[in-house]
């Protein structure tokens, strides 16, 4: 029995086999079937058509009227009637099921395995950047809504903003204040190069896989879905087929049903056989997938790499600084203030014996005219002066000459 609601019309629809439909005429709203049999609905919104008949007499005597198939729909209906029936019987093991070839169900067992540990690493990773679970659902907000998120300031530029602010409280020439400016200084420049780091992250790692998610992955589920219910309509017309020969071996049945049943049969195999290509070609992207994912992973180490590397060259530079206010403190002849940050030149002296080449891993930029800026690639000749700091070389690019981090170097035999 079925229910179909259509404005302030309800009719009911009986399904009988060999009866055709049996349609009467009851009230409601919007189009409804409803199988007893399952718990799924199965809602069709249906337009007007023209000034309702004022009696139900009326609408029955106009059925060419009405701007719906009630065949269609009562076909629809019984196909996915008899797919749930089929569906059940293969879980109670009283119907045969047939089974995908073994290649086929290796593409689509390493494809869930794909898509399960590209859900983990996206959501890991995105802790890492981001372990404040509201901006994280902010984030996810802004990105629903196709619009841009306001850049927000890391606790690293706020932490420096907040010695700034109390450096100019207690006074810039007090020794307390000059240390609060050198730290805060510090803090707000690795603060960009966090922002820096999430900016390219997010670009270059967490965009893809997202990407591969909501679109790669969904393509592939709904193939694998197609899939799925053609196998169940192969497998409902060999049943059929089965049935339709077991009833002309017992002369129930004429021969025109088993023609029939074959032709179905042939139909439905050409269909599943068409809909498993389809399936496979989309399995078989996932290794071009894999590829993909394994040049993000690269650029993500790449991107991790440049910013701790921007870390440690400033805190060595910090420490080098706070040294100096220290030893300054003692002194009489000199300010109590601490100087600029990155503002001593390299010591002066004559170069080691042997100078060598050196390949620049990441761009630099100089913080005052005693350094060298680079860029990423390069090739600059480096070499070493007496008393000088280990973690700094002096690069000579041509005519220009200046202190280089150790750090941001390749050096070459």
């Amino acid at each position: 029995m079925l229910l179909l609601l259509r404005g302030e019309e309800k009719y009911t629809v009986s399904l009988n086999a060999g009866k055709g439909v049996d349609f009467r005429s009851l009230d409601g709203a919007d189009l409804l079937l409803q199988s007893a049999a399952t718990s799924s609905q199965l809602i069709q919104r249906i337009p007007s058509a023209g000034k309702r008949p004022s009696s139900p007499c009326a609408r029955l005597a106009q059925p060419t009227s009405m701007d719906f198939n009630v065949k269609k729909l009562a076909s629809d209906a019984g196909v996915f009637f008899t797919r749930a029936v089929q569906f059940t019987e293969e879980k109670l093991g009283q119907a045969e099921k047939t089974e995908l070839d073994p290649h086929l169900e290796n593409l689509i067992a390493r494809a869930d395995c794909t898509k399960n540990w590209t859900e983990k690493i996206l959501r890991q990773t995105e802790v890492l950047l981001q372990p404040n679970p509201s901006a994280r659902i902010e984030e996810f907000i802004y990105d629903k809504l196709e619009k841009k998120l306001p850049s927000r300031t890391t606790n690293a530029e706020l932490l420096g903003q907040y010695m700034l602010d109390a450096a100019n409280d207690f006074g810039s020439g007090t020794p307390y204040g000059s240390t609060l400016i050198t730290v805060g200084e510090y803090q707000k420049r690795l603060g960009t190069a966090e922002r820096e780091f999430l900016q390219t992250s997010a670009t270059t790692f967490l965009a893809p896989l997202r990407n591969f998610l909501e679109g790669d992955w969904r393509t592939i589920s709904k193939e694998r879905r197609i899939l799925e219910n053609r196998r169940l309509d192969l497998d409902i017309c060999k049943a059929r087929l089965k049935k339709a020969k077991q009833a002309e071996a017992k002369a129930a049945l004429l021969s025109e049903e088993v023609d029939k049943a074959e032709h179905e049969l042939r139909v439905a195999q050409t269909e599943f056989d068409r809909q498993a290509e389809v399936t496979r070609l989309l399995l078989e992207g996932i290794s071009s997938t894999h590829l993909n994912h394994q040049r993000c992973l690269q650029d993500f180490a790449e991107a991790q790499a440049t910013y701790y590397a921007q870390c440690h060259h400033f805190m060595h530079e910090l420490q080098r600084e706070l040294n100096r206010c220290a030893n300054a403190v003692g002194t009489p002849q000199q300010s109590a203030a601490c100087p600029n940050p990155v503002s001593a030149a390299f010591p002066s002296g004559p170069p080691s014996p042997g100078t060598r080449k050196a390949k620049v891993l990441y761009d630099y930029d100089a913080h005052d005219s005693s350094e060298l800026s680079l860029l990423a690639d390069e090739l600059i000749t480096v070499y070493t002066v007496p008393g000088m700091d280990p973690d700094w070389l002096v690069g000579e690019r041509g005519n220009e000459k200046g202190k280089v981090p150790v750090t941001y170097l390749e050096l070459l035999s």
